[in-house]
């Protein structure tokens, strides 16, 4: 059974999530306060987590962050606010998705389902093959493993989609508005900062100099690619 953490200090919201959860076979870990969130989120291994934006003792925005440094559970934040800095906010620090409240059960349920769909299948355009091979870096697609000479990397849901679109097919250039799309599965036009955000986390977890990065890079005007010099 997959299990969904809820880190929501709202008694209402936790409890018409725990029903609607449960109805659907997922097992619902609850948390009412950050702190405590925050340590289940990173002592236990969930298949998703509802984060809230605004909580006591620990707010969203610094739990996504420590757990983006550490785990790559799938996140999806929810927030009362609606202002387009929120928005931006959630995806830049990490989030695989975000949903502003009220928001309806059913909506929720499908962007949940989207998110574990996407984390769980494989890339777009990516190779049959369930393993990609670079100069010094492994990819296992299946496991969804990385390995910088031979250390493990951890990355983020987003972080290896990049990753694997972009290895998959090195050499081909990759516009911004191009990874939006295909990466976070549906149209997020506008937000192609939150494409830089995610590279740049991308970059300083496997590259050794983020000033020249070797593996990924940068297209000037057009976006970014995969050195294919890494793969011959």
């Amino acid at each position: 059974m997959k299990e969904i953490l809820i880190i929501e200090d709202d008694p209402e919201i936790l409890k018409l999530l725990e029903i609607h959860l449960t109805d659907l076979s997922y097992r619902p870990v609850k948390a009412l306060d950050g702190a405590l969130g925050l340590k289940l989120a990173l002592e236990n291994d969930y298949d998703l987590i509802l984060l809230d934006l605004t909580l006591p003792t620990l707010d969203g925005v610094e739990i996504c962050k420590r757990l983006r440094s550490e785990k790559n559970t799938p996140v999806i934040m929810l927030t009362a606010k609606s202002e387009e800095i929120d928005r931006v906010l959630g995806l830049e620090i990490g989030a695989d998705d975000y949903i502003t409240k009220p928001f309806s059960i059913r909506e929720l349920l499908a962007r949940i389902k989207a998110v574990m769909r996407r984390t769980s299948s494989k890339t777009l355009e990516e190779k049959d093959s369930s393993a990609i091979s670079a100069e010094g870096l492994q990819i296992d697609i299946d496991k969804r493993k990385v390995l910088l000479e031979d250390k493990k990397v951890e990355l983020s849901p987003k972080e290896f989609e990049l990753l694997v679109l972009m290895a998959s097919n090195p050499g081909r250039n990759y516009t911004r508005t191009e990874l939006l799309n295909m990466i976070w599965g549906y149209n997020f036009e506008g937000y192609e900062h939150t494409v830089n955000s995610h590279i740049n986390r991308l970059r300083a977890k496997i590259e050794s100099d983020m000033a020249n990065p070797s593996y990924i890079l940068t297209t000037w005007g057009v976006g970014y690619k995969f050195n294919e010099d890494k793969t011959r």
